[in-house]
C-alpha cells in the first residue's frame, strides 16, 4: 500500500434517503477554492434511480471540504448524473452531465447536456444538448475535453435498444464543438476489430497528445483496455486495438501532468489477478507514460482491498499533487455508493 503521504478523505458515504454518492468532477475557482460535483442519489442506488448533481467546496487545496451539499443541477427527469467540470480557454466554467428520460419505444434515452457559468459557478446558463440524434449515450464523469485548438470534445458510447432493454455493446464516437459549445455535431464511430462476438465497447476517454493527436482508451469485456488514435481532432479514428493494460469491465481515467508533460492513468490493474477476482474493480493503480501513451511504467497501488470497488476516477491536478475522486465502496454492500477523495503528491507518482 502507498505511504502516509497519500491522504484519503471518505467524503461522501451513503446515508438515510441517500443510498449512493458517485461519479464526480473537480474545477478550480478564481478565488483559489475548489469545487467538487457529484451524482447524489435519492430514490435508489441503480443507474436509473433518481439523482441530481450536488457539490462541495474546499478552501485548502482539497484537504478538507464543506459539510453540506449545494445543488448545481436539479433532477427534472428519471435522473441527472455523471458530471464533468472544465475551465474553458475563454474563462468560463463548463458543467456537463447526463440526463436520463423515459422513451416510449426504446425504454430510456440518455443525453449529455452542457451549461456555462461566467460568474464562478454562482449561476449557470440554460442547457445545450451535445449528443444527437436521440439515443442512449453514455458519457462518463470528468470526460469533457478542450483541445489546444479550442475545440470541445465529448467522448461517448452509443448504446442501442431493442424491446426496451439496453444492449451492452456500444459504438464509441466523439461529439465536437468549434464555437465554444454553442452547437455540436457527431464525429465518426471508432472502427471495431472483427470478433466472433461483440466485446462491449463502453465509456471511452480522450486525451490530447503532443502535436494534436488524440488517444482514446475504451472499456470493454476482453480483459484489457482498447485504444484508438485520431489525427484530425476527433473527426475519425483508427481501428481500435488491444493494449497491455489488463483490466476488468471497468473504465480508466487519464490526464497530462503539467509539471512533467507525462500522462497519468488511473485504472483497475489485473496483471496479477486471476479466477473470480478478474471481474472485480480492485486493485486501483496509477501509471505514467513518458512516450505519449505508447507504453506505461510500473504501476503504483492506490487501493488493494480485495472487497473494495474502485472506479470512475476524476482527476484534478494541482501544483504539487493530484486530487483523485472515485467510488470506493465495498462490493458486498454497494460498490458505487461511497465517494472518496484521495490526495496524491506528484513526487509519489514517480517514487520507485
Amino acid at each position: 500500500m502507498p505511504d502516509a503521504t497519500v491522504t484519503r478523505n471518505v467524503l461522501l458515504p451513503p446515508g438515510p434517503d441517500n443510498p449512493r454518492n458517485s461519479e464526480g468532477a473537480f474545477v478550480g475557482l478564481a478565488d483559489g477554492r475548489l469545487l467538487f460535483a457529484y451524482s447524489h442519489f435519492t430514490g435508489g442506488a441503480n443507474d436509473d434511480s433518481p439523482s441530481f448533481i450536488a457539490a462541495r467546496r474546499s478552501s485548502d487545496r482539497g484537504r478538507t471540504w464543506t459539510a453540506q451539499d449545494e445543488t448545481l443541477v436539479e433532477n427534472v427527469a428519471m435522473n441527472t448524473m455523471s458530471v464533468s467540470l472544465l475551465r474553458l480557454q475563454d474563462g468560463r466554467l463548463a458543467l456537463g452531465y447526463l440526463l436520463r428520460q423515459p422513451h416510449p419505444e426504446k425504454g430510456q434515452e440518455l443525453a449529455f447536456l452542457l451549461r456555462f457559468s461566467a460568474d464562478e459557478a454562482q449561476t449557470w446558463s440554460d442547457p445545450v444538448c451535445c449528443t444527437s440524434p436521440p439515443s442512449y449515450y453514455v458519457v462518463n464523469n470528468d470526460r469533457l475535453v478542450q483541445l489546444s485548438s479550442g475545440r470541445l470534445v465529448v467522448p461517448a458510447a452509443d448504446h442501442k435498444f431493442f424491446g426496451g432493454s439496453r444492449i451492452g455493446v456500444g459504438d464509441c464516437l466523439c461529439f465536437l464543438s468549434d464555437d465554444a459549445g454553442a452547437t455540436w455535431r457527431p464525429g465518426a464511430f471508432v472502427p471495431q476489430p472483427a470478433f466472433a462476438e461483440p466485446i462491449g465497447f463502453q465509456e471511452p476517454l480522450v486525451v490530447e497528445l503532443t502535436g494534436g493527436r488524440l488517444l482514446m482508451l475504451i472499456r470493454n469485456a476482453t480483459g484489457c483496455l482498447y485504444r484508438s488514435w485520431s489525427e484530425d481532432a476527433g473527426e475519425t479514428w483508427t481501428t481500435a486495438e488491444p493494449t497491455d493494460l489488463l483490466s476488468p469491465l471497468s473504465p480508466a481515467s487519464c490526464k497530462r501532468l503539467p509539471q512533467t508533460g507525462d500522462l497519468l492513468i488511473v485504472y483497475n490493474d489485473h496483471t496479477n489477478v486471476s479466477g473470480e477476482a478478474r471481474g472485480y474493480r480492485t486493485p486501483l493503480v496509477t501509471r505514467l507514460s513518458q512516450d505519449e501513451g505508447q507504453t506505461w511504467v510500473k504501476p503504483k497501488v492506490l487501493e488493494d482491498d480485495p472487497g473494495g470497488w474502485y472506479c470512475y476516477t476524476a482527476i484534478h491536478l494541482l501544483e504539487d499533487a493530484a486530487l483523485l475522486g472515485y467510488c470506493a465502496g465495498q462490493r458486498a454492500t454497494g460498490g458505487l455508493n461511497t465517494t472518496q477523495i484521495t490526495r496524491v503528491p506528484v513526487a509519489w507518482l514517480y517514487d520507485g
